[in-house]
């Protein structure tokens, strides 16, 4: 048993499945499968149940799961501990990520760096995800938290979920909380620029179009614009998770199509390892493990799973 086994096992934990797991390590789903057997092998107990849609935690699995999770916390501390010992100076991180998601990550991974991470100084810079890509490039940020990169240019680049899109409206409009593809091409939007490319994208090969009234690339504007009734938006589920929605807007899920958001983690392709980004880089997957288990990245309190 080895660190890695054990993040591949709270991987699998967390996204209660284990092809969901593969995709977003991303390995071989056979690999995880026999990773998990001989870690089961090894502890002698039954860690996953195999259920037709999915697995469940065992309560064996359980307390592995959580001395797993401190076992990694610890790792984490032992190696800042040992850095700060061989480069006592303060290493800095600058992270990126977009408006749509910020609000979401910085407050829990922020407040863990500052636990955790004494000798290492976070800050972060918010845009979407053409600048930050631009500015990963050009050294200005360290990592970014991107949606669906293109292809093309000279980073490393690790999926960490997918995301589904929910249509957002005022009450005034009458929209039920499942909206399907017909009616999602009639209902008048407002929408960020690189969220209309990726849906767009999506519709294209159903032969759909969206009834696009302006691009708005400000989330706080188009909240506001949401209020007068007039117009609808398409968002990731978790741009209004975790805030005390005005009761006069709700969120409907999309059906007959899988709109969704490929989140993924950039950085550069460093010449020699970087203790520091190496570090943070836990962090946030930490992070987005401790949301995703909220719910946070799905619609309703927790999340649905594939079949393996």
């Amino acid at each position: 048993m080895n660190l890695r086994t054990l993040r591949y096992f709270i991987a699998i934990a967390d996204a209660g499945s284990l092809s969901a797991a593969a995709a977003t390590i991303p390995i071989a789903q056979s690999a995880l499968t026999r990773q998990m057997r001989e870690l089961e092998s090894e502890m002698g107990v039954t860690l996953l149940q195999r259920l037709p849609r999915g697995v469940r935690l065992t309560q064996a699995g359980v307390t592995f799961y959580e001395s797993a999770q401190r076992i990694l916390a610890e790792s984490v501390r032992l190696r800042q501990r040992l850095s700060h010992e061989q480069h006592p100076g303060p290493s800095k991180v600058t992270l990126g990520a977009s408006p749509t998601l910020a609000r979401v990550l910085l407050p829990g991974l922020l407040e863990n760096c500052f636990n955790t991470l004494a000798n290492i100084e976070l800050s972060a810079r918010e845009a979407f995800t053409p600048a930050l890509m631009d500015w990963l490039e050009k050294g200005v940020i360290d990592m970014a938290i991107v949606t669906n990169p293109g292809t093309g240019r000279a980073l490393s680049l690790q999926p960490l979920l997918g995301e589904p899109f929910a249509l957002v409206s005022h009450v005034a409009m009458r929209v039920g909380p499942v909206v399907s593809v017909n009616q999602l091409t009639r209902i008048p939007l407002l929408m960020t620029s690189l969220h209309r490319g990726i849906i767009d994208r999506q519709m294209m090969a159903l032969g759909k179009q969206l009834n696009v009234q302006a691009e708005v690339d400000s989330v706080d504007s188009i909240r506001e614009l949401l209020m007068r009734g007039r117009w609808a938006t398409i968002m990731p589920v978790s741009v209004f998770k975790g805030i005390d929605l005005h009761p006069e807007i709700i969120m409907s899920e999309i059906s007959g199509v899988q709109l969704n958001r490929l989140l993924v983690l950039a950085t550069r392709l460093e010449s020699r390892p970087n203790l520091a980004l190496t570090l943070v880089q836990e962090l946030v997957e930490a992070e987005f493990s401790r949301l995703m288990r909220q719910g946070v990245f799905s619609f309703g309190s927790g999340l649905e799973h594939a079949s393996d």
